[in-house]
């Protein structure tokens, strides 16, 4: 009773000052204590069933197992109805826990709509101007929505251009410094009983990225410079909506409609080459990691990319289309180096570079290291240090996750609390643009992928190889020739597998041949 009365106290202060802090009115208080109590109540009696369960030394291996499973089935969906709930940034955190917790996965679909009316209201607030004053149409329903915000399509006044408006969720203001204020607490209480179960690292994200996510003025910023970014590279059909007006809870951009990648009728209909969307997505997101300079997107999923059928004029008829730039960051240059140095030894079934450059870019020592590789890869340890070029199949998936059902899920909260957070968001990259990949269902298994995740690779430790030649005087100096060519027959050794590659899978379409499984 003591426990539940000091976390009551702490929660009562976290509502009390988040409160006094908003100025707020006898209403925010009662529904700040709804919300809190809510959160409070399912934290108690969750650390409670734990407890219990926990308390009794089971009699066997078999059924401690069946006693924990059960107990974590009870919390989590006690959890699933407390984040609905609450909804604001509630369902944000679950669709991020929805990774590892199968029972979140409906929140991926939970998306609130916000009233046309509280839409007005806002965006006049905001800009100081009615919505009637800058459109000249504004659809009432939105045509798209997620836990932050939702996407009206509208028609600008003074040029008709037709143009998708997203506008945050009004409601968020009010509540999201108390939400993160729970977030945190939730946590932090967690890890005082738990320390094994240590989240903390989750809360310190959400309270670095949420709000960049939920600045859309940065957001325009970061979508017109990835724009200006793949602006040079013409052979990626890659198109970015062009921003007219970026506001902190507002943002007008060009209106670019497509389909999802996971349309699958719609590509064969339209004889669009599942494999060459897959080799592009490669491209895209290889290009991100490892560009000098280019900004990452780090939340491509499948609501965030869409693919139209185009005229075929950069050489393929299709574009990808990226949509939502919240949350981007930029990967320090050695920290991209070593990655890319990682990957290699990974291709190349190199464990003892991957144990090597693991430690470099995560600080993973040997102990951590299978389970850091299944992680970056997305593959059972086996699989990952002897032939990751190898297609995944459905055993390998239930494998994986039944591994993390019987204990492995509190190494890896472990792992992810101790890593880089920038490398956090790569391997969320990493696992979304995997996911992607999947959906579409390929013939020819992920060979190709992984040659075009060598070449980007083999580019970046070609460049620092170069910049260490010039460091050390001219490139016609016997040792630096030397070193030159070493560099350079790697480099191209890749260079010239993916051309021979490309250039068979190019002979195969023009003889009308089907796609070949590897």
């Amino acid at each position: 009773m003591r426990r539940k009365r000091n976390i009551t106290i702490a929660a009562t202060g976290t509502v009390a000052s988040a409160a006094l802090f908003l100025g707020v009115d006898g209403r925010y208080y009662y529904e700040a204590a709804e919300r809190s109590g809510r959160v409070v109540a399912t934290l108690y009696a969750c650390i409670n069933d734990y407890k219990v369960t926990l308390k009794d030394p089971p009699k066997s291996e078999e059924e401690a197992n069946s006693l924990l499973k059960a107990c974590h089935k009870r919390c989590a969906i006690r959890t699933l109805k407390t984040l609905e709930k609450n909804g604001s940034i509630f369902i944000k955190l679950g669709q991020h826990l929805s990774k590892w917790v199968e029972t979140f996965v409906p929140l991926q679909d939970k998306c609130p709509v916000s009233s046309f009316e509280s839409i007005e209201d806002m965006f006049l607030k905001d800009t100081g101007t009615p919505l009637s004053d800058l459109f000249e149409t504004f659809d009432r329903d939105p045509i798209g929505s997620a836990s932050l915000a939702q996407v009206h399509r509208a028609t600008l006044k003074d040029t008709h251009k037709p143009v998708a408006v997203k506008v945050q969720h009004p409601s968020l203001d009010e509540w999201v410094p108390l939400d993160m204020a729970l977030t945190k607490f939730s946590f932090a209480t967690l890890k005082r009983f738990f320390p094994e179960y240590d989240l903390e690292w989750l809360s310190d994200e959400m309270q670095k990225s949420l709000p960049q996510e939920l600045n859309f003025a940065l957001e325009g910023s970061n979508a017109q410079r990835a724009r200006q970014y793949f602006s040079a590279i013409p052979r990626i059909p890659l198109l970015i909506p062009e921003v007219m007006m970026g506001k902190r809870r507002v943002l007008v951009m060009e209106y670019v409609a497509g389909r999802r990648l996971d349309d699958l009728k719609y590509l064969d209909e339209n004889g669009i080459d599942r494999d060459e969307v897959s080799a592009m997505l490669a491209h895209i997101f290889n290009e991100m990691i490892f560009g000098d300079g280019a900004p990452l997107h780090c939340d491509p999923h499948g609501g965030n990319i869409a693919i139209r059928k185009s005229d075929g004029k950069r050489g393929y008829n299709f574009d990808l289309i990226l949509y939502d730039h919240g949350l981007y960051r930029d990967i320090p240059k050695q920290l991209r180096r070593d990655y890319a140095k990682l990957w290699l030894a990974v291709i190349d079934a190199d464990e003892k570079n991957m144990r090597k450059y693991a430690k470099s870019v995560a600080n993973i020592t040997d102990e951590q290291f299978p389970l850091f590789a299944s992680a970056i890869t997305g593959r059972d340890y086996v699989t990952a240090t002897t032939s990751i070029t190898s297609t995944r199949t459905s055993a390998e998936k239930e494998q994986i996750s039944s591994a993390l059902g019987e204990g492995l899920i509190e190494q890896l909260i472990r792992l992810l609390g101790q890593v880089p957070r920038v490398i956090l968001l790569i391997l969320k990259t990493n696992d979304l643009t995997r996911s992607l990949d999947e959906g579409l269902q390929t013939r020819q298994g992920p060979a190709r992928t992984f040659l075009i995740l060598a070449q980007y690779c083999s580019r970046t430790v070609f460049r620092e190889q170069m910049e260490t030649i010039r460091e050390h005087g001219s490139i016609l100096r016997p040792r630096n020739f030397a070193r030159f060519v070493r560099a350079w027959a790697a480099y191209m050794h890749i260079e010239l597998k993916l051309s021979a590659y490309e250039f068979y899978l190019s002979c195969r379409r023009a003889l009308g041949l089907p796609a070949v499984a590897m």
